[in-house]
């Protein structure tokens, strides 16, 4: 199986490479740096050499999100140099945001797992122990890295259901890649327990670490903070196809209570906001897409946000928040988005019936009444009113146990690496 994906890679490598010069038209990849992804050429090292380096892969938004504070925590004392890479463009974004500053961390784009370009960029950055977040199994890294003894983590590690079932299909090929692992810390006990039907050597379930996440917030501009201060809104976050229209509709039942209420969609891919305005006209409703730095204009009654790394502006003057991908029964097992920071921020959170991706995060939350499940617009619309008529503030106790939750997790995790790398 290994040699048919070492073919297939190289096969269609000629195709990938125009699909990200495709993409790059499209702006979802960096006009100037996804050669990065394509030619050890533009691998552009920069590292310090009298440092131990630790090389952090997180692919997407989400994974390097979660990854920030443990790479603040041992970035403390400055002892290591770090190579963090991503995929995805918005990642990327995030990274400028939160890490650019720091001289001794540096992005990059992850190449293609092509065996070539691998060899080459472990020859050239030569990290000292490398982490790969959530997901990112990659044959042709993973095995090179075990070649080289260089130690392996895999971090807040996720394997659902499907994904073992995958795996399982080649057990030869799965056994050799997850025992080049020589740590594993799952992200749930869901994911300890296929991690070790795929007999990874050593796992140890420390909890989630996106439950240490920190909220960035930039402040909301006093215009539109007095507008939905005096008009009162709700958010609906991380949205999916089909999951506005429920909003929509859910927005209808609360205006006739709160006539001036204000819906924001701040939807899960923001390049969908022209379709959703969309379906914003077919119900009559009055809206505006709007962009970081705009005002938001009298009258309007959906606000869709089109832009990253504003979700906390928002919530943190709300009072509730419907968290997406959790309405489509057909996504039922890849149901769910992050609820987390929401929940830090003391909203009350709805969700619907499919969070499979996050279910035992939500297990918690509903146990400390952070959040409730709801089954259609009627039921969420009752409980928005009722959280809009109320003036006290949420869950100040319970959330301070998750954050403390949070910080001893990041803590032992932070130990067990401490462990490997010194």
């Amino acid at each position: 199986m290994l040699l048919i994906y070492r073919y297939l890679i190289n096969f269609f490598f000629p195709i990938i490479i125009i699909v990200i010069f495709f993409r790059k038209y499209l702006n979802k990849e960096d006009k100037i740096r996804f050669k990065e992804k394509l030619f050890s050429s533009a691998y552009n090292i920069n590292k310090n050499h009298n440092k131990k380096l630790i090389w952090i892969h997180a692919a997407s938004l989400g994974e390097l999100k979660s990854a920030i504070p443990l790479i603040k925590k041992l970035n403390k004392e400055k002892k290591f140099d770090f190579l963090i890479t991503t995929t995805t463009l918005s990642a990327s974004n995030l990274f400028s945001e939160e890490l650019l500053s720091e001289k001794n961390i540096t992005h990059r784009f992850f190449p293609i797992d092509k065996p070539s370009l691998v060899k080459e960029f472990l020859k050239k950055w030569s990290p000292n122990l490398i982490i790969f977040v959530e997901s990112e199994v990659w044959p042709n890294f993973i095995l090179e890295i075990k070649k080289n003894n260089i130690p392996l983590v895999l971090l807040n590690g996720r394997i659902t259901k499907k994904t073992f079932l995958r795996w399982n299909v080649m057990p030869k090929l799965a056994e050799k890649i997850f025992q080049s692992f020589d740590l594993c810390l799952p992200s749930s006990k869901e994911s300890k327990k296929y991690l070790e039907k795929l007999k990874v050597k050593n796992i140890k379930y420390l909890g989630n670490i996106k439950l240490a996440a920190e909220n960035n917030i930039i402040a909301l501009n006093n215009e539109n903070k007095e507008i939905l201060r005096v008009n009162k809104f709700w958010c609906a976050l991380s949205t999916h196809k089909e999951e506005e229209i429920f909003c929509l509709k859910t927005h209808l039942n609360i205006k006739k209570v709160y006539k001036d209420i204000i819906t924001i969609i701040i939807p899960r891919h923001i390049d969908r906001a022209e379709k959703i305005k969309s379906s914003c006209e077919k119900f009559n409703l009055n809206c505006q897409i709007l962009s970081n730095g705009e005002l938001i204009k009298k009258g309007k009654e959906i606000i869709i946000i089109n832009s990253y790394g504003v979700t906390s502006t928002y919530l943190d003057l709300c009072k509730s928040v419907f968290i997406g991908k959790s309405m489509i029964k057909r996504l039922k097992l890849v149901g769910g988005q992050n609820p987390i920071e929401a929940a830090k921020l003391k909203c009350k959170i709805y969700h619907g019936p499919y969070v499979y991706n996050f279910e035992e995060i939500y297990e918690l939350f509903n146990k400390y009444k952070i959040s409730e499940k709801v089954y259609d617009e009627e039921e969420l619309s009752m409980k928005i009113t009722m959280d809009l008529s109320q003036s006290n503030e949420i869950n100040s106790k319970e959330i301070g146990t998750i954050n403390s939750l949070g910080k001893k997790i990041l803590e032992d995790i932070s130990n067990e690496l401490d462990q490997i790398i010194n």
